[in-house]
Formats: C-alpha cells, structure tokens, sequence
C-alpha cells in the first residue's frame, strides 16, 4: 500500500481481528510496522489473521485475546505488547434501545471498552513512549461524537468522550515527541452495517443501489460508504514525517456528513 516507512515501530490495535480495526492494521502492517491484533475472540480465530498478516507483509505479528471491558486486562495486553510506538484505541461495543429502556450494564458495559479501556491502554504505553520520546495514539470516535441519533445513548456518549479523552492527551504530551489525534469515520461498510444493507435488500425488496441510497439519507453527501481504506491511510499519514507538527486533530472522514448544517 505504502513504502516501508514503519519498519522497526510496533503497533497495537485493539478490536482488530475483523472490521476497521484489520484493515487499519493491514495499513499499518503494510508500511512495515510489527503487528499486535486484540479481540476477545479465541486464539483459534485471530491466530490465522495474524500469520496471514505476517506471512502477506514480511512483518512479525500476533494475536492477543483480551476482555478489555477489565483494566486490568488491558493493563496485561500492554505490558505483554513490549514496545508499543503506536496506540490504536478501537475496541467498541454499543447496543441499541431508546434512553427509557436502555439496560444499565449495557451502559457500563460501553463506558469499560469504548472509553475507560483507551484510557487505560493510553496510561500504559504513555511512560515507554516518553522514553523514547515517539508515539501516536489514535482513538476512533464517530461522526455521532458530534451529531446525536435516537436509541444509541452508550454510543453517542462515549464516542463524544473520547474526543474530550483525546485533547486532554494531546494537552499533556504536546512538549514531547507524541501527539494524539481522534478519527471521525462516517458509515463505513463493515461487517454490522453490511449485514444490515442486505437485511435492507431482503425485507423490502430494494436493488443495491437503492438500500445504500436509503441507508445514507440524511448523512453523507457523498452518497457512498466512506472507504475503510481511507481510515487507515489517515493513520498512516499521522505515523509518518508530515505527523509531528499535528496533535489533538479531530479528523473528519464522512464524506461531508459534519459539513450539513
């Protein structure tokens, strides 16, 4: 995808065995970063991603199985990481009810993995970027940290958090040789929002074009999914010589959607 201009960084991606995060590791794997992939799915699902990475990209890489909806485990998934240059705090969960009839652990539940796990992971690799004075942490907020939707209270919370999350960081490492910076994906075609376009298709008899029309309306101007390749090359350019002089940026990659008034 990119020269090799990561070779000797090592990065850890949290939420990575599919999705966003694997191709945002993909990315970075790819300019020739050392790879560590997290999920809470077992060895026997993330293991073969890793080998796939490491054979497809000549980098070393591996998987780490972690609930980080516990400090401690993330604490653990750190520390059993080495170096780690670069953060990418993308584990996520949400669950979708109106406020009334939103289960209290699903709540605290979103509060552990979307924001108090990147907290954690961030206090835990900050005192080994500070000695080699280079690191980039990356937290994935949402186009719905700045704009609210019904039924997706833990969402909407956490992902505008974590952009307060993101600024205080950057605050306090501003002075040093690691910056912090928030991305804002639009609707990206992940394995969620694909199946939801083909139950889209199925119950209401619509062609493709139609559902991706439909399920779009009201958000990005562009008409398309933001590509997940288009997340991962912003990190890329965060990581690499034109990174330094950037920190605390709240990215926009949603095809206008934060444009509409």
């Amino acid at each position: 995808m990119v020269e090799q201009t990561l070779t000797g960084r090592n990065a850890l991606v949290t939420g990575s065995v599919g999705g966003l995060g694997l191709v945002m590791a993909r990315a970075l794997a790819s300019a020739g970063a050392a790879i560590t992939l997290t999920g809470i799915e077992g060895a026997d699902k993330g293991d073969p991603v890793a080998r796939a990475l490491a054979d497809e990209f000549g980098v070393a890489a591996r998987y780490v199985s972690a609930d980080v909806r516990e400090p401690q485990a993330v604490r653990d998934l750190v520390a059993g990481a080495g170096v780690v240059d670069i953060l990418v705090n993308n584990a996520v969960v949400r669950h979708f009810a109106p406020i009334e009839q939103f289960p209290l652990e699903k709540w605290n539940e979103a509060l552990a993995v979307n924001l108090t796990a990147a907290l954690v992971a961030t206090q835990s690799v900050l005192p080994g970027m500070r000695a080699r004075d280079f690191g980039r942490i990356i937290n994935m907020t949402s186009v719905y940290g700045s704009r609210a939707v019904v039924d997706r209270v833990d969402y909407v919370t956490t992902k505008t958090a974590i952009q307060g999350l993101t600024r205080s960081i950057a605050m306090e490492v501003a002075s040093s040789g690691i910056s912090c910076h928030a991305l804002t994906p639009g609707s990206t075609l992940t394995p969620i929002w694909a199946e939801k376009l083909e139950a889209m298709m199925r119950d209401e008899n619509l062609s493709r074009e139609q559902a991706v029309a439909k399920f779009l309306a009201g958000k990005q101007p562009s008409g398309r999914f933001v590509e997940a390749d288009s997340v991962a090359r912003v990190i890329l350019l965060l990581c690499s010589p034109a990174g330094p002089d950037m920190n605390g940026a709240i990215l926009p990659i949603e095809g206008g959607w934060l444009a509409r008034a």
